[in-house]
């Protein structure tokens, strides 16, 4: 862990407080940082966390500026979480979309140039599109094949224009999240597909995967990206204090990225030793025209594990083994 300046007790805000990974930030600020303050927000559109330890999550929507500069008044950074982050509810309901993704955090880096308060954002590995080359690192050119990850890209851009100059920036290109955390006894959480496979499973339904099946994905658990953000809290403090200014960008990822059916293969395996019964899995037709399909995606994190001293923590298949054996 860092060391933070003997003198300061710093003030984190936390957008998206209530979200999947939003929540797991807060706690884990909490614990690791029991004496800063944290300030948490969300309009609570999917999240329906309302307090996290002794923190209770505040409403306040992200595309109300003046609501939204009154609740950040004081902090030295801001963890921006907050957004419309499914790919299909971005294409279902593109205005707000864009109203959130890209108006929403032009509010916030807005706030942050003209306060000089730190800013670390999550711009997904959607921006990149089909990746052309690999190890896919944070300087892989961008090409975006939805909305969602246009959205994100223009974010992206837009903070390295307000940080420039005016504060330290970290943003992060997370991998394909799975797992499940608690927050005060309520157990958070997604849709990913990890968690769907898990979920169909204990259920003893068919495993669907979407063809060829052979398209790879990089994968990383909620938490250790919420020990990612922790860590970037960390140096952010020590940047702001020596007056950095500008972007870094990091890897969020692992070196686990096997094909969705051999993801399937493993929790129906998994299953089978857990339940004593294996529950089939079966190749679709693929509904979806704008998701990759290449068959590797190696992901090279070693700048978060050099710069930022964060490691993975969890693995697929134990993640897998706890779930299915709960």
């Amino acid at each position: 862990m860092t060391d933070t300046p003997a003198t300061s007790s710093p003030h984190i805000a936390v957008t998206g407080a209530a979200g999947y990974i939003g929540s797991r930030v807060v706690a884990e600020l909490q614990e690791v940082h029991p004496d800063w303050e944290v300030t948490a927000l969300d309009n609570f559109y999917l999240g329906d966390v309302r307090t996290i330890g002794d923190v209770d999550v505040q409403h306040v929507d992200i595309r109300n500026r003046d609501r939204l500069e009154d609740a950040l008044a004081g902090a030295d950074v801001v963890l921006h979480l907050a957004a419309i982050s499914g790919v299909d509810d971005c294409e279902e309901r593109a205005d707000l979309a864009y109203e959130v993704n890209v108006h929403g955090t032009d509010n916030v880096a807005w706030f942050c140039r003209k306060t000089g308060t730190a800013l670390a954002f999550p711009f997904s590995m959607a921006v990149l599109g089909d990746p052309q080359s690999f190890p896919i690192t944070v300087d892989h050119p961008r090409d975006p094949m939805n909305w969602y990850g246009r959205t994100k890209y223009l974010s992206e851009r837009s903070i390295e224009t307000f940080a420039d100059g005016s504060f330290p920036a970290h943003q992060f290109m997370i991998s394909n999240l799975y797992g499940h955390h608690t927050v005060d006894g309520q157990r958070i959480s997604k849709g990913t597909v990890i968690n769907f496979f898990v979920g169909r499973a204990r259920a003893g339904e068919t495993l669907t995967v979407y063809e060829p099946g052979t398209q790879s994905r990089n994968f990383v658990h909620v938490v250790d990206v919420a020990r990612a953000f922790v860590r970037s809290t960390e140096r952010l403090v020590e940047q702001v204090a020596a007056e950095e200014t500008g972007v870094e960008k990091y890897e969020i990822a692992t070196d686990e990225d096997p094909s969705v059916e051999a993801m399937a293969e493993l929790v129906a395996a998994v299953a089978s030793e857990q339940q004593g019964q294996r529950p089939p899995v079966d190749i679709v037709e693929n509904p979806r025209g704008n998701e990759t399909l290449v068959s590797n995606f190696d992901v090279d994190w070693s700048r978060a594990r050099e710069q930022l001293g964060w490691e993975p923590t969890r693995t697929v298949e134990g993640t897998v083994t706890e779930l299915l054996a709960e």
